[in-house]
């Protein structure tokens, strides 16, 4: 096993590290000091902003879609393209995450995501043509797609002892930056003279806030805990703040893992209902007779279920063996609430958007599931990366269908049977990916 992971907590099977009892043991001999406090302050301030700024470029999309595919002349089949964007883009270049955190630290590949974020939703709306549009989103998305992939790690890193309650408070803060953009996107728009470029522009400056943070961390040089301490001969220091330690672990053959595999499908099948239900959802609505700004704001309500049940979902998940009975009680509330979406989408609105909501918050549960799966930093590294960035592409169908099918079938009813009968099977995925095992295990 690494020395780094001999000289940590190490976490149990729960997913919250087993504290030694008596007085904590003594760093071994050239192992780092543990980081000021301050420093860890400033790494949770980090990962809260870098968090709020995971989801907006979607969200807010969707609250102006009607407004974006008249402006740019799009049909339903490209609004459809438009919407599995995300999905292409984090699974295409999540798989870059762990090779350019080697090579220049995670620290500074969220950094250079959080400005790739901010330039992108600065660009977009002004390009005037589609094919400008969907270039300066995909953007956005790479920033977005290397993020999404290096916060577990960090937060494994950092905070070996909290995976739970940090993994807790970054999906809380995605989930409040995704239902923010969901709910005020319209009304900005209107504060902003109606104009929908000004509207989708205005979050890159939640973004460019977020790269403050970050520079911090870059230029700070301060070891990990438990990490060997840096050599201060002529080479100078030697890792960045965020930068991954060494792999010097076995090479795991992560194809080999059923778990692994579970994880993705679970992933990937999330992926497609929260990405179907950002994109569409407030079209839904629309269609069924509710105003623009009440269906941004359904659309805000669905998000911001994730809030707190973020924060709770981790951490309840991290006291279980097994995660299967929440991923069934998710899935149940997902297929309750298309079920009323096909039945009644006016009438019962606010309730099938709660529902929904809860539903999604497969997501956090998922991210949870990464860190338990693994015994080692370097095992949360690759499966991080294989579970996002499969699941990922495996979810780039879905929003493309319904488009698809909405712009054939004239209606909604096909797409919403579509999205309920993907719920049946992310259950067994995830009760599949929630057992009491660990990828080490199986490979």
């Amino acid at each position: 096993m690494p020395d780094d992971e001999t000289q940590t907590q190490t976490l149990n099977r729960g997913g919250a590290a087993r504290t030694p009892a008596g007085p904590a043991a003594p760093l071994l001999p050239g192992a780092a000091e543990a980081p000021a406090p301050w420093l860890l302050r400033l790494i949770a301030v980090g990962l809260v902003l870098a968090a709020l700024n995971l989801r907006p470029a979607i969200t807010s999309l969707g609250a102006l879609l009607e407004e974006v595919r008249d402006g740019l002349h799009m049909s339903g089949s490209v609004a459809g393209v438009l919407t599995s964007v995300p999905p292409l883009c984090f699974a295409v270049f999540g798989v870059m995450a762990p090779r350019l955190a080697r090579r220049f630290g995670a620290g500074t590949v969220v950094c250079a995501g959080m400005v790739a974020i901010a330039a992108g939703l600065v660009i977009r709306p002004y390009i005037g043509s589609t094919a400008g549009f969907l270039a300066a989103s995909a953007l956005a998305l790479m920033g977005i797609a290397v993020s999404n992939i290096l916060m577990p790690v960090i937060v494994k890193r950092w905070f070996p002892d909290r995976v739970g309650t940090m993994t807790g408070l970054y999906s809380m803060a995605l989930a409040l930056g995704t239902a923010l953009a969901a709910a005020v996107t319209v009304p900005l728009t209107s504060a902003m003279g109606g104009s929908w470029q000004s509207g989708l522009a205005v979050w890159a400056v939640l973004a460019a806030l977020a790269v403050l943070p970050w520079i911090v961390l870059v230029r700070d040089r301060t070891p990990a805990p438990g990490t060997p301490a840096p050599d201060r001969s002529a080479q100078g220091r030697s890792a960045s703040a965020t930068a991954p330690r060494p792999a010097d672990a076995p090479a795991l053959r992560i194809t080999r893992s059923r778990t692994a595999w579970g994880l993705a499908c679970f992933f990937g099948l999330q992926a497609t209902a929260a990405y179907i239900t950002m994109g569409w959802m407030p079209q839904i609505f629309r269609d069924a007779g509710v105003s623009a700004g009440t269906a941004g704001v359904l659309l805000a309500v669905t998000m911001a279920m994730g809030v707190p049940l973020a924060f709770v979902i981790p951490r309840v998940a991290g006291r279980l063996k097994q995660q299967g009975p929440i991923v069934v009680v998710l899935g149940l509330c997902g297929l309750i609430g298309y079920g009323g979406l096909y039945l009644a989408p006016a009438a019962g609105a606010w309730v099938w958007a709660v529902l929904l909501g809860v539903a999604n918050c497969a997501f956090p549960l998922a991210l949870t599931m990464i860190g338990m799966r693994s015994r080692t930093g370097a095992g949360v590294v690759r499966l991080s990366a294989f579970a996002q960035s499969t699941g990922y592409l495996l979810s780039i169908p879905g929003p493309l269908l319904v488009g698809v099918l909405y712009q054939h079938s004239g209606g909604w009813g096909l797409p919403i049977a579509l999205m309920a009968g993907l719920m049946i099977p992310q259950m067994v995925a995830g009760v599949l990916a929630g057992r009491d095992r660990t990828i080490e295990d199986e490979c």
